[in-house]
């Protein structure tokens, strides 16, 4: 710790003119610049953030499991070897979160479950350790659905907090990851996409959240939901931060089978390209039953886009409905199936009903294959939709952030109704194409609005492109939420 007391001293200026909550609030390109520069040490953000997180994460349950030794220790030899002339690199120094289903090796990884309550992995997710030889301090795991089968209501350790409201949902099943990240807790996180569940609480949280093309971002070391639709992205406050994550964590996995080989991209450089000239698409089906405050703001959002660029027409996407029941073909089953012989029990009630219907369908290999070939041969063509044009804009989500307690009493019930389609993002991840959610409003009681700005396959820096340009020219971005740390959390129902 002598090296973290030496970098303190050398930086106290910058300590002395700066709160904790000041520099928790930097952006993570802000930081990551404040390090490389020597305006501040690594130390003194890890601070930063461990400070907020025991001030509000009792309010937010953004976290599992916090490693604040580890982190301080991670911290002050990042400090070290800066000072002897060493930087990892482009995130050296800097304090993000990883989302709960995701290995780290020698920290607790749960699932979001009684079932891995004190699981701890011996080696890193693919993921994690691309960040941390980037030179990212692993602050802590993020709260998560169980085992990412739904919307972040369900949690063993309670359910994630809303920091816009309290009682409402954050978006799933990365719901502590979204959480985490507007509410300056870390820099950035990861999150994972299977039905939308980056962009959902990206959306819901009002930050940024993408869904990279499927298999450029390596998978291996992530607890599955379904392995052909489950992708790994970064969730961040600002679309340069997500770019920045981006060039970090995607490349070519040979042990991941979900991997797939594309040539490097550099996704920052990406976004100084000129939007001027992108032609863009608003897909049929996707703007039905929108809550009338949503609708507003993706209009106002799609108009302004409109005239940024060579203008928006209407346009059709492949249907996906032939994949709605890919996971319960078997993919979901096969993973927990031994876990859930042994210990029915160790599961929350909703994922316990998921799995008992799964295993009492015995579904048949025949039923599976013809899905996955049609999944296949969708992914091989899905370019072809985006022939005239350059990307879709939608709304990410069609509602606002819900109550806990509605959606914690729907899941508990033993024959819920089908609700209408309450998000768009579960055919992209069908599509395999990036997606990313941005701010574009906010409804008049302060919840968040996101908008989805989606592409053909391996146009992340196209998509990002044009999400830094709307992100440029609004304020969205910088709102953030009050949070007070003698603020009352409401209690929810237990179902």
């Amino acid at each position: 710790m002598a090296a973290a007391a030496s970098a303190a001293g050398m930086f106290s200026k910058f300590a002395a003119a700066e709160s904790a909550d000041d520099m928790a609030a930097l952006t993570l390109s802000e930081a990551a610049a404040k390090i490389r520069s020597g305006a501040v040490t690594s130390t003194q953000l890890t601070q930063a953030c461990l400070a907020r997180i025991a001030t509000y994460d009792p309010k937010l349950d953004a976290f599992i499991t916090i490693v604040k030794e580890k982190a301080l220790a991670q911290a002050a030899q990042l400090d070290a070897e800066q000072q002897s002339g060493k930087l990892r690199g482009p995130l050296h120094g800097v304090p993000l979160a990883i989302k709960d289903i995701i290995d780290t090796a020698g920290i607790r990884t749960t699932g979001g479950s009684a079932l891995f309550e004190d699981r701890v992995p011996m080696e890193d997710a693919t993921v994690v350790a691309r960040l941390k030889a980037a030179g990212a301090v692993i602050i802590g795991k993020t709260n998560t659905q169980e085992f990412a089968m739904g919307g972040g209501e369900t949690s063993y350790w309670g359910p994630a907090r809303n920091p816009w409201n309290l009682a409402h949902n954050t978006g799933g099943s990365s719901s502590g990851s979204g959480a985490a990240v507007r509410a300056n807790l870390a820099f950035g996180a990861l999150g994972t996409d299977t039905g939308g569940s980056v962009r959902m609480p990206a959306s819901y949280c009002g930050i940024v959240g993408l869904k990279p093309t499927y298999g450029l971002v390596p998978i291996r070391g992530i607890m599955p939901l379904t392995l052909s639709l489950d992708h790994c992205g970064p969730m961040t406050r600002t679309v340069a931060d997500n770019a920045l994550m981006l060039n970090v964590m995607a490349g070519y996995d040979r042990l991941d089978i979900t991997s797939v080989e594309h040539a490097k991209e550099d996704y920052l450089a990406a976004l100084t390209q000129p939007v001027a000239a992108f032609k863009l698409g608003a897909p049929v089906g996707y703007f039905d039953d929108l809550n009338p405050e949503v609708a507003k703001a993706v209009e106002d959002a799609t108009a302004m886009l409109a005239k940024m660029t060579g203008g928006v027409k209407e346009v059709t996407l492949p249907g996906v409905t032939d994949f709605a029941n890919l996971g319960g073909l078997g993919e979901t089953y096969a993973y927990h199936e031994e876990y859930f012989k042994r210990q029915p029990a160790k599961y929350m009630l909703p994922e316990r009903r998921r799995l008992e219907s799964i295993s009492k369908d015995e579904p048949k290999a025949a039923d599976y294959i013809r899905a996955k070939w049609a999944l296949e041969k969708l992914r091989r063509t899905i370019d072809d939709a985006f022939m005239d044009f350059d990307l879709v804009v939608l709304p990410t989500q069609r509602i606002l952030p819900p109550l806990l307690d509605d959606l914690i009493k729907r899941a508990h019930d033993p024959k819920p109704t089908d609700p209408k389609v309450t998000s768009n993002c579960q055919p992209f991840d069908v599509f395999g194409i990036p997606a990313v959610s941005i701010p574009c409003g906010f409804s008049k009681s302060g919840l968040p609005i996101g908008l989805m700005i989606a592409g053909p396959r391996f146009s992340e820096g196209k998509v990002l492109a044009l999400a830094q340009a709307y992100e440029r020219a609004t304020e969205w971005h910088k709102r953030v939420p009050t949070l007070k740390p003698d603020m009352t959390v409401p209690a929810v129902v237990t179902g």
